[in-house]
């Protein structure tokens, strides 16, 4: 069975260096908050080129802090409404609801999947005070045009980068260095993964960066003083470690995904199977390959039934997800049509050569 992502192949890389930089860990017996932390948000907002990084404890969190410290900061209030793709995963619309704040679901753009600035237009009105950004997939939504528009309504924009660590622009600005702010997922299967939950924040915001620091931290500048009311999210030590150890190698897994990418595109040639769209630039990181076909569960099928395993990002759109009932009668047609003919296949920067030629050809043969 060709795997769609093998975890313990793209880790076992760094088995070695791993196993002594745990027991270097454990050898110190500091493991909150301390020198691996500091070392990876400085390394990550020298990579994202920013002026910050704050370490939190995952990509959920990461937003909903973002969200909530600048209700604190009086840039957002309780209330105010932020649009948002609707195609989505949960997650992005989850952080504004946790953060008191009002998600205005958008259709995307039908060739890229991600916020489109013609169609965005539609859902500005005077409640609306930021710009929820999804790099969907990997691919950097169109940033210059979406940051005209919100510098002419005057919107927060922040990206929601988890799935785009490394991707660069046409300005070779990287993702998290976009907007005012951007959260970051380490989660295992993510480009720059850990070995468990993990996140961070990058920014250019002194004042909100000091703000975060404290948030993440029970609203503590120092220990036992609690200035403002916060919360326990803080990057582990033990997997800021890790992600010091995988950060060098970043650049060179996405240009082997962008590989593999460029193979598929090249060498797919099925009507039924719609590609998906690549400037041919490194403004896409593929964290995931995602094709549309009308019968899903078929093509699925016949892709086990030829040892190729497959994910669906995501099955259910989340306006129809139980959790956000409230939304269900929304009718976004081109975000429904998306969730119900998505398919990932494949796609990681250990993929074999030969695996790669037998998913095109199995494809094709569809």
């Amino acid at each position: 069975m060709i795997k769609f992502l093998d975890l313990q192949t793209i880790n076992e890389r760094y088995n070695t260096a791993f196993k002594n930089r745990f027991n270097h860990f454990l050898s110190k017996g500091y493991y909150i908050l301390g020198s691996e932390v500091s070392t990876f948000e400085t390394n990550y907002a020298t990579y994202c080129n920013t002026q910050h990084c704050i370490g939190v404890a995952n990509g959920l969190d990461a937003l909903t802090l973002i969200f909530k410290a600048y209700i604190q900061l009086g840039k957002l209030s309780v209330g105010d409404s932020v649009l948002v793709p609707a195609n989505t995963y949960v997650a992005s619309i989850l952080s504004i609801i946790n953060a008191g704040l009002k998600p205005i679901l958008m259709e995307p753009d039908s060739e890229t999947y991600n916020l489109s600035p013609s169609l965005i237009l539609s859902g500005i009105f005077p409640e609306v005070k930021a710009i929820l950004v999804v790099h969907l997939y990997g691919q950097l939504a169109p940033m210059e045009e979406l940051q005209t528009i919100a510098k002419h309504h005057n919107l927060l924009v922040i990206e929601d980068a988890a799935q785009a660590h490394g991707a660069v622009d046409a300005k070779e600005q990287k993702a998290g260095s976009l907007g005012h702010a951007a959260a970051f997922s380490f989660y295992p299967s993510k480009n720059l993964g850990a070995l468990g939950d993990a996140g961070a924040i990058t920014t250019n915001d002194t004042q909100l960066s000091e703000l975060l620091k404290r948030l993440r931290n029970y609203g503590s500048p120092k220990k036992y003083v609690n200035s403002v009311v916060g919360y326990n999210s803080r990057l582990d030590e033990l997997q800021a470690a890790f992600l010091n150890l995988k950060l060098p190698n970043l650049d060179e897994d996405n240009a082997k995904r962008r590989s593999v990418a460029k193979r598929y595109l090249k060498g797919i040639n099925n009507i039924k199977v719609k590609l998906p769209h690549y400037s041919g630039t490194n403004d896409h990181v593929f964290h995931l390959f995602v094709v549309l076909v009308e019968d899903r569960d078929r093509f699925m099928h016949y892709l086990k039934d030829n040892a190729i395993e497959t994910l669906i990002h995501y099955p259910i759109p989340p306006h129809k997800q139980e959790a956000l009932k409230l939304y269900s009668d929304l009718k976004l047609p081109f975000t429904e049509k998306i969730h119900q003919q998505l398919v990932s296949i494949p796609m990681s920067p250990v993929l074999d050569k030969e695996d790669v030629s037998k998913i095109i050809t199995t494809i094709n043969a569809y």
